[in-house]
């Protein structure tokens, strides 16, 4: 009988289309879910802001650079403009219409899976994706323009963060290695080019950005032996590959796929691995930065591998856990910004850093790594002005060992992931969404991690379940998430507010005095960027793990959110994702 119940358990799942990781996931989360809470958000405003009068530095005001004066309707790339600040200057959706806002419409994909797509709206169009199919709907009414599906069996998680659109183009990568461009009208692949190798446990879920010809993009997994981060850029009209760059040392029989960007070999010496510990990590998962006028690439790299294990990897490990910047050009380097050095936590830096003018005239660059700090950069100076904690932060400093659990604030999946910072030039304020859930982790031995293959995932803790991978996280019942806003000159927090699930989709500024978010519980909130203070919210069907964004559609202001997130690492409510679009009554 228990041969006839698998054997039907198995045709079912083969009828249904669902793999086994997928319906184990559906299972595990809709039990660890059920009894999960409604939303609730706390705020406190700071008693003694500090206020810093505007300084005149440009002959164009602050909120024309950071908002990109053209395009203003639309949202056409991740952080909507490629200098990152998540700004909106449309403001007919403001602080006193808001509370008329409703569904309009929404566009189910009808897939459960990690749905953290990035959205971006031009041209009449808004342009979605998921781990293998890329969608363009109608942003007034989710009509379906298209929707063109690639076959293949990805590794691990179903994952993707979004496309990148220039000159009629829409490109992506995908878990296959191959980045893949397509006909903004017709959806018809143009080109495509490999540039991961999945067998070496390398693939592609960062969304590109595009510009001035190029299209940029790197790989993941940082998590894997023998992994080695690299940086792409690609011609837009035809996906030959312009330039490589290698984010931690390349060795002679590395793989090469195009021109080689140079970078300092004086890197190497900041790994000190011994002979049978190949120099692992520095991916790039989330998307990028550009000057355009500068012609410099800013480039988020992860942490280096083994993970949590020190003692194989003496040293600093550039250019891991930094910022770096590379001319745009031709893939070489300029400069680095390293905020974990010796990283024995897995704090990658994990979104696309902003270029922000400030109101008291600094050119600034600014992102909130998985350290559960906000940084501040003059990039007139090349020093940090400031590191301001933006979540939960304990026991960061002790060491982790064989013998004994540590237990650590932000964990290994805590602090800022995959989405960045927003910046509002009307408040001079910064604004950055935080997963509070902390992580326990004790070490295998160092032969045990050593004898892991290459190309397997290689963080260097013991296991006590599948769900371990990333260390022990602490009880969902105890997972926050954090809304600071920041002064951008001096780094002290104006007002705060705190949610009872994590945030991890976009958060938005718009010039209607709004800050835009949603978190894990499927929570979306408008609120009142002066002061934190609620102003409206719904709850939608899965969590919001996606993007937030607002543009002009159908003759008005329309919002549209990335809804539905499902992974077995998140214990969230089952739904299927879902593009959820919103507009004033």
């Amino acid at each position: 009988m228990v041969g006839v119940a698998i054997g039907v358990i198995g045709l079912a799942i083969g009828l249904s289309g669902w793999t086994p990781l997928a319906l184990l996931s559906y299972v595990m989360n809709s039990v660890r879910s059920a009894g999960n809470p409604t939303g609730t958000l706390s705020v406190e405003v700071r008693s003694d802001p500090v206020v810093v009068q505007p300084v005149a530095t440009s002959t164009r005001g602050s909120e024309d650079a950071n908002s990109g004066g053209s395009e203003s309707g639309n949202w056409p790339s991740y952080n909507r403009t490629v200098t990152s600040a998540r700004f909106s200057p449309l403001s007919q959706i403001n602080t006193h219409t808001v509370g008329s806002l409703k569904i309009l419409c929404s566009y189910d994909t009808k897939l459960r899976e990690s749905f953290q797509s990035g959205l971006i709206v031009v041209n009449g169009a808004l342009i979605g994706t998921t781990a293998l199919d890329t969608f363009s709907i109608d942003p007034a009414n989710c009509h379906e323009n298209w929707r063109v599906h690639e076959e293949y069996k990805p590794a691990g998680q179903k994952v993707n963060r979004g496309a990148a659109y220039l000159d009629g183009r829409v490109f992506r990568g995908f878990l296959d290695g191959q980045v893949r461009a397509y006909d903004f009208k017709s959806g018809s692949v143009l080109w495509k080019t490999a540039i991961a190798d999945p067998a070496r446990g390398e693939l592609i879920d960062a969304a590109p950005i595009a510009s001035q010809g190029l299209v940029f993009v790197g790989i993941a997994l940082g998590d894997v032996k023998g992994f080695k981060g690299r940086m792409y850029a690609l011609a837009a009209d035809t996906g030959r590959v312009v330039w490589e760059t290698y984010l931690v040392p390349k060795a002679e029989g590395d793989p090469s796929r195009g021109p080689a960007g140079t970078m300092p070999a004086s890197a190497a010496t900041t790994w000190r691995n011994a002979p049978d510990v190949p120099i692992s990590g520095g991916g790039t998962w989330t998307s990028y930065t550009l000057d355009p006028t500068a012609g410099r690439l800013y480039v988020p790299v992860g942490n280096p591998s083994p993970d949590f294990v020190l003692s194989l990897r003496e040293g600093n490990n550039l250019y891991t856990n930094s910022v770096v910047v590379l001319d745009a050009r031709s893939g070489s380097y300029i400069n680095h910004f390293q905020i974990s050095p010796r990283d024995w936590h897995d704090w990658d830096v994990s979104n696309a850093p902003a270029l922000i003018q400030t109101r008291g005239g600094k050119q600034l660059l600014s992102f909130t790594p998985k350290n559960g700090y906000l940084y501040g950069l003059d990039l007139a100076t090349g020093q940090f002005i400031y590191h301001s904690a933006v979540t939960r932060r304990d026991n960061s400093e002790t060491p982790l060992t064989v013998g004994s659990y540590t237990h650590f604030c932000p964990g290994a999946v805590g602090g800022g992931e995959w989405n960045g910072v927003a910046y509002d030039p009307q408040t001079n304020l910064i604004f950055s969404g935080e997963d509070d859930w902390c992580t326990t982790v004790k070490l295998q031995s160092d032969d045990q991690v050593k004898a892991a293959a290459n190309g397997a995932p290689w963080l260097g803790n013991v296991q006590d379940s599948p769900l371990d991978l990333f260390g022990h996280p602490d009880p969902h019942s105890q997972w926050a998430g954090w809304l600071y806003a920041t002064d951008a000159d001096t780094g002290q927090w104006k007002w705060r507010l705190k949610t009872n699930y994590p945030i991890l989709g976009g958060v938005t500024a718009t010039a209607g005095r709004l800050v835009l978010f949603g978190d894990m519980g499927g929570n979306f909130y408008a609120v009142d960027a002066s002061n934190g203070q609620r102003l409206w919210n719904t709850k939608l069907d899965g969590a919001i793990g996606g993007g937030v964004v607002t543009y002009s559609a159908g003759g008005s202001q329309k919002l549209a959110v990335a809804a539905g997130m499902t992974s077995i690492f998140w214990p969230t409510e089952q739904a299927t994702g879902r593009i959820v679009i919103l507009g004033l009554r």
